[in-house]
């Protein structure tokens, strides 16, 4: 089988080849096989999800204040917390402090949710809530990248890359991996490599789209006149025929082409997908565009354009928070309140709730949700005790986070930290077990899926991860 240098090399049409190509692998997306561009020959098991999209909630969501309900806080307002406290972020350790949100059971299996978030709330059957999750990382850069790749610094893979990378691209007309950001929202502290291909091939890398920006990429549209456009592609396409027929093998140059002709495509691809003349006015309500809250308004576009990009075949999306200005989160960790707790993560919730829980029922009603998996995590949870008088330090020894569709267990809770929410003491699991299941979902064996670079095999889930075989419908 040619490769595409040697395609370009030996092919008289040259481009128009390449044309047919990427009809071909739309085709075979379209059969429900693997493209041609996967890296997998074939899924290692049927795969219950082909799509995720991850709600990744910057700077720490607390669990004791969100889904894990922790009565004795009540009980212990104001004294000690009778247990060893380790080292937090800024050791600045008050006392325990009860959880200024009320909690109700939620859906038909009765799931603990706190006032934060009425709307998740209405949807409660279908989530998958993971109560003992672990990180070995208190800070957030560490934590964010830990989460997105699987190490703690920067030069690894994203998840999304590698699920670019393993399934290959359903959508040729747009990247496998893309980030949505919308009003002013800046990428987690760690920045933009949190969503690199790392050592993977660059067409496996994040892009980032604007949301509701005019051009939701920079210099998408040509600037020059057609007849302009088609003399350079003329130019590009003989110095690429040279080039490949000169150069010796650099899976970089394939890249780069590949990256060209996708851009080429994405000019029109990307006007028509951030268009939303199209949705209904009860759709733009459901999911809260056009809200008075501007944060909630510009989430909810996200979300809206997340469901269209899913509904494209696009493998992985990830949605970014904005700063509410309340509290104390930065733009890049929203989410952080390390004081007025209560009234920052009032506000977050408010930017997130109705949009997400508005993202799941969209889904399941286009009946997407089955095949489209929802992940919904910060890098690591917050202290039952306080910091200063009523906020709350990173707590990485346990938190909460959930999943929704792809063939998740909705409606049920796995593992479970201490009476006071500090510890995880039922099931702990890792970030690792977290990638291992959504693989596992989208019909990838995670100790299978690798690529050789320095001498070795390397994976997202490093050599640790197991299923959470609980949490598979």
């Amino acid at each position: 089988m040619w490769n595409r240098r040697q395609l370009l090399q030996r092919a008289s049409t040259g481009f128009g080849w390449m044309a047919l190509t990427s009809l071909l692998q739309g085709q075979a997306a379209a059969d429900d096989r693997l493209p041609r561009d996967a890296a997998l020959a074939s899924c290692h098991h049927r795969p219950r999800a082909k799509r995720v999209i991850f709600c990744y909630m910057s700077g720490g969501v607390s669990h004791v204040d969100s889904f894990d309900p922790k009565p004795e806080l009540e009980r212990w307002q104001g004294r000690p917390l009778p247990m060893k406290v380790e080292r937090t972020q800024f050791n600045q350790n008050g006392q325990v402090m009860a959880s200024p949100f009320v909690f109700t059971p939620a859906g038909q299996a009765g799931l603990p949710i706190s006032n934060l978030f009425p709307q998740l709330a209405e949807v409660a059957d279908w989530l998958a809530v993971v109560r003992s999750m672990t990180t070995p990382f208190n800070e957030h850069a560490q934590g964010n990248y830990f989460v997105h790749a699987g190490f703690p610094f920067m030069g690894y893979p994203s998840a999304g890359a590698w699920c670019a990378y393993g399934l290959g691209t359903i959508n040729q007309n747009l990247p496998s991996y893309v980030v949505l950001q919308s009003g002013g929202a800046v990428p987690p502290h760690g920045g933009v490599a949190l969503f690199s291909n790392g050592f993977l091939p660059g067409h496996t890398q994040g892009s980032i789209l604007q949301a509701d920006a005019a051009a939701a990429l920079p210099n998408l549209q040509p600037q020059r006149s057609a007849t302009a456009q088609q003399r350079q592609l003329a130019l590009s396409r003989q110095l690429n025929q040279q080039w490949v027929a000169e150069a010796a093998s650099d899976d970089a140059i394939d890249s780069a082409i590949r990256n060209y002709e996708t851009a080429f495509r994405m000019q029109t691809a990307v006007p028509e997908l951030c268009d939303l003349s199209n949705e209904t006015q009860a759709t733009l309500d459901m999911y809260g565009v056009g809200h008075a809250n501007p944060t909630l308004s510009a989430y909810a576009r996200q979300c809206l354009l997340a469901r269209r990009l899913v509904e494209q075949g696009v493998r992985f999306v990830e949605l970014s928070c904005l700063s509410v200005g309340i509290g104390a989160g930065g733009a890049a960790n929203p989410w952080d309140q390390h004081g007025d707790l209560a009234t920052g993560h009032q506000a977050m919730a408010q930017q997130v709730d109705q949009p997400i829980a508005a993202l799941i029922k969209d889904l399941e009603q286009r009946g997407l949700l089955d095949e489209t998996l929802i992940v919904w995590t910060g890098e690591f949870g917050r202290t039952p005790f306080s910091q200063g008088s009523n906020g709350r330090d990173h707590n990485p020894f346990g938190f909460s986070l959930w999943l929704a569709g792809g063939g998740t267990r909705g409606g049920t809770i796995y593992g479970a930290t201490d009476e006071f929410g500090y510890r995880a003491i039922e099931n702990p699991a890792t970030f690792y077990d977290l990638w291992a299941t959504v693989l596992y979902q989208l019909g990838i064996d995670h100790e299978r899926l690798t690529f050789r670079s320095g001498g070795r095999d390397l994976r997202l889930t490093d050599v640790h991860g197991e299923v959470l075989t609980p949490l598979i419908a």
